[in-house]
């Protein structure tokens, strides 16, 4: 795999120089347990947007990040509300990251899973029409499908009247989805953090102030937190840092949480960087 735009190391243990995408990818990696990673990008002054969308934070460095973080998940989780304001189309990786993908015992693409809790969704949005692997959609007993959804993506029902994530976490571990991606947006990271689901963040800050108006990247109700260790540091040239954030291996590494786990994730406005 290419470099790409030119990501090195500055903690720990500083590069000589670039890092190729190989050795990107195993810094990353995959757990040898059911993982979710949530990435966003941010400006330094925290504003998850510019002009409404995420893209307008991100930059070369960051884009290349974000597709080798699609090549390493099984499943990418979005809330609806994020894959209409952003526009999401079909979840495709190039052909070298198929490749790699099949050399480590992988599908070729990961399975695109979306929150909803009003199923307010289109089934001819090419996210669905288009998609390589058939799509998963969460959400609740009470949601009532549009015509045609059932038809291009599986309806899995988690919760009595709202999403219930532990209960989905678990249902797309049962399909072989144990490494999952989630790409926000802020709601939908604001409940599962409150819900103690949240496994890593990697986290892109863009050297820039976006000044007041844009949200955080996490939103929602007030709740508990989690020490979330510090793991790597790399910088691009033009000053865009990449940090990675992990909690610590739990004996049970299931991930499971003992509080409340529900959530409408539809309201969420933007993922981590454009698709």
């Amino acid at each position: 795999m290419s470099a790409g735009a030119a990501i090195s190391r500055l903690w720990p243990a500083p590069s000589a120089g670039g890092l190729d995408d190989a050795e990107l990818a195993a810094l990353y990696g995959r757990e040898d347990r059911p993982h979710l990673r949530v990435n966003f990008v941010t400006s330094v002054d925290g504003a998850v947007s510019l002009d409404g969308y995420s893209a307008g934070l991100s930059g070369a460095p960051d884009k290349r990040v974000f597709g080798l973080l699609r090549m390493l998940c099984d499943g990418l989780l979005v809330a609806a509300g994020t894959l209409r304001h952003e526009g999401y189309g079909a979840v495709r990786l190039d052909a070298t990251r198929r490749a790699w993908r099949r050399a480590h015992g992988l599908a070729e693409y990961p399975t695109l899973v979306v929150v909803s809790g009003s199923l307010d969704l289109d089934p001819a949005q090419a996210a669905f029409a288009d998609a390589p692997v058939r799509p998963v959609v969460l959400t609740h007993a009470a949601a009532e499908a549009p015509p045609g959804l059932a038809g291009v993506a599986d309806l899995v029902r988690c919760g009595d009247d709202r999403v219930d994530l532990a209960a989905g976490l678990a249902a797309l571990r049962r399909r072989g989805l144990g490494q999952v991606l989630c790409e926000g947006g802020p709601h939908l990271f604001g409940a599962l953090t409150a819900a103690d689901l949240v496994d890593e963040v990697c986290l892109t800050v863009a050297p820039l102030l976006a000044g007041a108006g844009p949200g955080r990247i996490t939103a929602g109700p007030a709740g508990g937190h989690r020490e979330l260790p510090l793991r790597h540091v790399l910088a691009a040239a033009d000053g865009v840092l990449m940090l990675r954030y992990a909690r610590e291996a739990e004996a049970d590494g299931d991930g499971e949480a003992n509080t409340d786990t529900t959530a409408d994730a539809d309201t969420a406005p933007a993922p981590a960087a454009a698709p």
